[in-house]
This record gives C-alpha cells, structure tokens and sequence, in this order.
C-alpha cells in the first residue's frame, strides 16, 4: 500500500511544494506515497469562519480554535471505512521532540501519518491531549507557521520509502544513519585550486578507504556533534 500523508493547515496552497519535485516528487507521480491536505478553516462553524482566539490568561497572538481543530483531525483521521485509523498524529511544534532519523525511519515503516500544522502562538493544549498529537520540531529555531516544517518530515520520510532511492545504498551511510556524522566526499578532477583528493580514495585499497571513511567520520563528529558521541555534550 502507498504511504498515505495527511496535512491539516489552514494554507493548503503551500503543498505539495518542493515535493512535488525530485525524488519525491516522482514518487508522488508514481503513486508511492499520497498527499492530501485539509483546510483547518472549513471546520469553523460560525460566519467568519474563525480559527483562532485570543490566550486565556492574556498575552501577544492568537491560538488555534480546539474544537475547529478537533473537528478537522476527526475528519481527517477517519478511514474509508467509517473506521478511525491508526496513523501517527503528529503536531510541528519547536517545542516538541527533536526529529531524528530513527524517528523517520519509524514513520517511514508504517502505513503513513497524520500532520498537524500550527499557526499563531500555538494550539490549544486541549486538543493535543484530546487527540493524542505528537509534538514534533525539526530544529531549535522558530517558523512562521507549520507548514515548511511538515514538508521537512515528510521529504525526509519519503526518500526512504521502498524504491524511491535508486540505490538503497544511498540511505545506509548517510549522517545520523550510525550515529556519526557523515564522511568528507569527493570527485574527478583529482587536483583543484591545488587542492588533492586524498590519496587513499584512488588507491583501490577498499578495506583502507573503508579505515579512512570511519575514522573520518568519528572525527568530524566529535568536532562539530559532540552530543552524539557523549549524550551529556561532553567530549
């Protein structure tokens, strides 16, 4: 079956963007996987079609309706057969679990995901205890809304799907895979601007290119990811 992807936002216009590109794009074309998008604000039941309302106890922004949003996830996370289906539900937040590559690969292996995109200052914590969301955040920064985040996942989810990689190989040793950071690469032409390919990548030696590429990559990660290496960021 197609990964089936699902994505409550109040900007369906946005998708499926970049993902309508490349290797995942092609998927898309392929039918290995399948987008649909729901519009949080045809859940609003009032004339204006309000989404949002001011935070109870005071404060700057607006924070997303719980029972508008509830009605969109109940909507959405309802199967052809009437049935409530057991995707993951996930909500993008910066405040939510750090994304990981086990985490996709965990996403990856099911049969697709429910997304949640938020907006304003946040949602209504009714409504992520009420439907059981998952925060998820992609980074230690903030976005203007939940949208470029979602694409994020589900482009990181995709290329690993089966038969979207031409080689499976290419998804085995990249960062994080092992948890190490990922070895230097490098191409033809074998001098530039002075600069030389090391010589044990030409020197056909693949149990010594094999060293090389670890010990590389052990390095590079201890330089620039020390909290992979020691969980407590000592090194």
């Amino acid at each position: 079956m197609a990964f089936r992807a699902t994505v409550l936002t109040l900007y369906p216009e946005m998708f499926p963007g970049f993902l309508g590109q490349s290797l995942s794009g092609k998927a898309l074309a392929r039918g290995d996987w399948t987008l649909d998008c729901v519009q949080i604000r045809d859940f609003a039941t009032d004339r204006h079609r309000t989404v949002d309302d001011t935070p109870a106890g005071g404060g700057a922004g607006m924070v997303l309706k719980p029972d508008v949003l509830a009605r969109a996830i109940d909507y959405a996370g309802t199967g052809s057969s009437g049935k409530e289906d057991r995707r993951p539900r996930l909500l993008m937040s910066p405040r939510g679990k750090p994304l990981t590559q086990a985490r996709v690969r965990e996403l990856a292996a099911g049969e697709g995901i429910l997304v949640v995109c938020g907006r304003f200052e946040g949602v209504d914590q009714r409504v992520i205890d009420g439907r059981a969301l998952e925060e998820v955040s992609i980074g230690d920064y903030i976005l203007s809304g939940g949208e470029p985040a979602a694409m994020v996942l589900l482009d990181a989810i995709v290329r690993i799907l089966p038969g979207v990689m031409g080689n499976v190989l290419s998804g085995a040793h990249e960062s994080f895979e092992n948890g190490l950071l990922e070895h230097p690469h490098y191409t033809r032409p074998q001098l530039w601007e002075g600069r030389e390919i090391p010589a044990v990548l030409t020197s056909g030696h693949h149990g010594e290119i094999g060293k090389w590429r670890q010990a590389e990559a052990e390095r590079l990660t201890r330089e620039r990811r020390p909290d992979l290496v020691e969980p407590s960021g000592k090194t």
